[in-house]
């Protein structure tokens, strides 16, 4: 038991008094260092104003405008080759929008994975597998090509883990990301490592090994702890992240103390990988919560709930900046300097890409101090800490960033004088899915693939969390552009809309067409297999939940009742794809669209 280990630990061994260190050099790695700022410094860009206009970063603007010039017009020629080459004739629209060598009607498209941990992970995995060009059996069904042709893809907790891991490992196939290339010696990528468990201090059936896994954890975070910068269970998780999701562990390697294991990988590194230099891959972005210490109790101890109110800010991470279009703050900083909170002394390796993740991920109904969760895993880690790493008054469970955006916002930024920000989990608000930065009206995205794979009734979706994006979007009205849904999710139950995708937005222009795609159950005649709730993962369980999430993803919605697949499925989702431009154009749905639109459209 991990507890046993942890009183052994205390007991035995003191990491700082002894001098016994462990992980000396990932913790140099991960620890944050101060310089002078650069010339002409700018720590806030002010976003726009909500009102009248937002406006994305230079940086941002320029990758979009260079993946929509070089690389959209070959991949959309590509998919739309694998719709044709199903034999379903479509209506002249569609190949003139979708083939077209005018790229401003080429349609921005982005993929939002939901959180769920491991499970989430391996089910976006799977979607972005039956979307992925390079996949032929996805190429044959008529939908490969389409995650080439995305623009934007975004991920909170384990949706996180993949969205940046598949950006960070130089865009390779699915099967290569979870279960590693052949040469990962070559590559620095091993893959998932999914038989050695993400969120335990345990992950080996070795108790020797598990001793000093949580000693490499602990002292893998002294650096940053004893340059003045307060540390949380969020940077245990961080570590244990980075081994799983980042290059440089295998599992080979993992126990291996001369090891980096991800620290020192900095989000923004991502501008250094060969794929995204070239815009080669959609502009990836993570989700967090941001966490008001009110009403939840004072400074000091832990949360006492694991509800974050929906008018609290939602805050993205991408390779430039860091920040929130939500109209209480409306402001970004630069990524590189987080950690930054003046323009003359400037801080860099804060924006460490394991401690994103894990932000995105520290679901507080998991990781807090009430007395039922003291013994549970949370508990544990938060005992390590503390009795470590003594921090009298800091928050132990939630992810801790100094806060550029003090004296910021437009009154109503309840975190204007706090020196730090406390983040959490993207979902605990009630929104597993991170559809807010597609929302955004200055990224124009057309179409809106949502794929929920949160765990409402026996880790199958009910369409809840879908619900409560809509509701949150409704704070905001002008600013936030979001279609009619279902009220509830009885809706989406009663009418089996998490079972089969369906489409919503299609009579609303002024939003995105969202393709929603849950984890709702098996398809027809098939075993239950992507609602398996585990920490650990065989390869024969990853390969039935890849098999099977692909299905789900293909399966469409058949017009014949009886029937497990819809023969028109690639050509409804290309339908769907061409949607918003032909109405920009004045064309009337046609032909399989007219159809395919009645039968898939929620109303």
């Amino acid at each position: 038991m991990v507890v046993g280990f942890l009183f052994a630990l205390l007991a035995c061994l003191d990491l700082f008094t002894t001098g016994i260190v462990y992980a000396s050099t990932a913790s140099q790695a991960y620890t944050p260092q101060a310089g002078p700022c650069p010339a002409n410094f700018t720590l806030v860009r002010q976003a726009g104003d909500p009102a009248t206009g937002q406006g994305l970063s230079p940086q941002e603007q320029s990758y979009i405008d260079a993946r929509r010039s070089e690389v959209l017009p070959g991949a959309f020629r590509q998919y739309l080759d694998n719709v044709i080459l199903t034999g379903i004739p479509l209506p002249y629209y569609v190949y003139s929008i979708l083939g077209d060598f005018n790229t401003s009607a080429l349609p921005t498209i982005a993929i939002a994975v939901s959180g769920g941990g491991y499970r989430a992970a391996m089910f976006g995995a799977g979607v972005m597998n039956a979307f992925d060009g390079r996949n032929e059996s996805a190429a044959e069904a008529g939908t490969g090509g389409l995650l080439q042709a995305t623009s934007y893809m975004a991920g909170l907790s384990g949706g996180s883990w993949l969205v940046y891991s598949l950006a960070q490992a130089n865009f390779p196939t699915i099967e290569e990301l979870v279960l590693g290339p052949p040469n990962p010696e070559i590559t620095g990528y091993g893959g998932w490592t999914t038989s050695l468990g993400t969120l335990t201090l345990d992950p080996s059936a070795n108790g020797t090994l598990n001793y000093e896994y949580m000693n490499q954890t602990t002292a893998a975070i002294t650096g940053k702890y004893d340059a003045g910068y307060p540390v949380s269970i969020v940077d245990i998780l961080a570590q244990t992240l980075g081994r799983h999701f980042l290059n440089g562990t295998t599992a080979a390697n993992f126990f291996d103390n001369s090891t980096l294991h991800g620290a020192g990988v900095m989000y923004s590194d991502l501008v250094d990988v060969p794929t995204f230099s070239a815009h080669e891959q959609p502009f990836t972005i993570v989700v967090a919560d941001g966490w008001s210490k009110y009403p939840y109790g004072p400074d000091g101890g832990e949360a006492l709930g694991s509800v974050v109110p929906p008018s609290n800010v939602i805050y993205e991470f991408n390779a430039y900046e860091m920040g929130s279009y939500d109209p209480q703050l409306s402001a970004f900083a630069p990524m590189t300097y987080l950690g930054t909170t003046n323009a003359s002394v400037c801080v860099t390796g804060f924006e460490q890409a394991s401690f994103v993740m894990a932000s995105s991920s520290d679901y507080n109904a998991m990781f807090n101090s009430s007395p039922a969760a003291i013994n549970a895993t949370a508990g544990q880690w938060i005992s390590l800490v503390n009795n470590s790493l003594p921090q009298p008054g800091v928050q132990l469970d939630v992810a801790l960033w100094p806060n550029p955006f003090q004296g910021r916002g437009n009154g109503s930024f309840t975190e204007v004088n706090e020196t730090l920000l406390s983040l959490v989990d993207g979902g605990t608000d009630g929104q597993g899915l991170p559809l807010q930065p597609f929302l955004v009206k200055a990224r124009n995205v057309d179409v809106l693939i949502a794929v929920d794979v949160n765990a409402e009734v026996n880790n199958y979706a009910t369409g809840d969390s879908f619900t409560q994006s809509g509701t949150r979007a409704a704070l905001f009205p002008g600013i936030y552009s979001f279609p009619p849904i279902p009220a509830s999710n009885a809706t989406f139950v009663a009418q089996n809309l998490t079972l089969h995708p369906t489409f919503f937005g299609c009579g609303t222009p002024e939003t995105p067409l969202i393709v929603y795609i849950a984890n709702g159950g098996p398809p027809k005649g098939q075993v239950a297999v992507t609602n398996a709730s585990t920490d650990t993962y065989t390869e024969s369980l990853i390969q039935g939940i890849l098999a099977q999430t692909f299905d789900m993803t293909t399966q469409g919605f058949p017009a014949d009742p009886t029937a497990a697949r819809d023969p028109e499925w690639a050509a409804c989702l290309a339908c769907a794809i061409a949607d918003r431009e032909r109405e920009r154009l004045g064309i009337a749905r046609q032909g399989v669209c007219e159809t395919c639109m009645a039968r898939y459209c929620w109303s």
